[in-house]
């Protein structure tokens, strides 16, 4: 098989991966402005894809890694930027890297991310990056817009959930745009919208698995109030938590209240009063 062959083969999104490759510009370049990125600066790109915004990235000087677990995309990647010096390829699972290894010791930079991600991974892929924050000073995030409106839900909005509380406690969000269907190819039948997360210098949490247990719980049946939820926990968290009206009234939390209306002092109040 030709290389021309080849090439057109392996520009086939596939939907086995929830490949929809970016294509508008517009929204290409409105991307790279909110990373303002400087020269020697490193950047991780998850889901390279045909490199439409990886090109855009190594033409500003940083050190660009590219994180693709697509086989044939990897080809078109690696023929497409032959000979660049400040591209990286990396053919791997983007939830099973450890982003610590991409530091470079001394560098007054910390790495700033950049994905354009599946909607199928989109939560699994933010708890991985919340773990490992310390690596990034900013990652700049393109989800489902559903998925960014619950990340960015405010107290009391009935979208907010555990994934929120879980942003909120571990990083800076702001929405910065919408982007349509139109924009890609193939078309997505939903919506996209790119955030802008950074990581915060001070949590406030000191067990974060004991925090992480506490919030699913709260969360499990989001009609019921944080006393019923946490009440009925599971045993090993219930013996944690002591006497759940006890803890609550200690946090100023009244039993009736939902999960939703909670703030994230009140949630490190429960978290370290246990």
């Amino acid at each position: 098989m030709n290389n021309t062959n080849l090439k057109d083969r392996q520009t086939f999104a596939k939907k086995s991966f929830g490949q929809n490759f970016l294509i508008d510009k517009n929204y290409i370049s409105k991307i790279i402005s909110a990373l303002n990125l400087q020269p020697n600066e490193t950047i991780i790109e998850i889901g390279a894809g045909r490199g439409a915004l990886t090109e855009k990235l190594i033409a500003s000087g940083a050190n660009v890694i590219a994180i693709e677990i697509e086989r044939d995309m990897n080809a078109v990647l690696r023929e497409r930027f032959a000979g660049k010096e400040n591209f990286q390829l990396v053919e791997s699972d983007a939830l099973q890297i450890d982003y610590s290894r991409f530091q470079i010791p001394d560098s007054k930079f910390k790495i700033k991310l950049v994905a354009n991600l599946p909607y199928y991974i989109s939560t699994a892929i933010l708890q991985k990056l919340i773990e490992q924050r310390e690596v990034f000073s900013e990652m700049i995030l393109m989800f489902q817009r559903e998925v960014v409106e619950r990340i960015t839900a405010r107290v009391g909005n009935s979208e907010r959930g555990f994934l929120t509380v879980l942003t909120e406690a571990y990083l800076q969000t702001e929405k910065l745009f919408d982007v349509p269907p139109s924009a890609f190819r193939p078309s997505p039948k939903v919506n996209s919208a790119v955030v802008k997360l950074t990581p915060k210098a001070e949590i406030g949490i000191s067990d974060e698995k004991l925090f992480r247990e506490i919030v699913s719980s709260a969360f499990v049946q989001k009609r019921k109030t944080i006393f019923n939820n946490l009440k009925n926990s599971p045993p090993n968290l219930r013996e944690k938590l002591g006497d759940v009206s006890q803890l609550l009234e200690k946090c100023g939390i009244e039993p009736p209240r939902r999960a939703e209306t909670l703030t994230i002092d009140e949630w490190q109040c429960l978290c370290g009063s246990t």
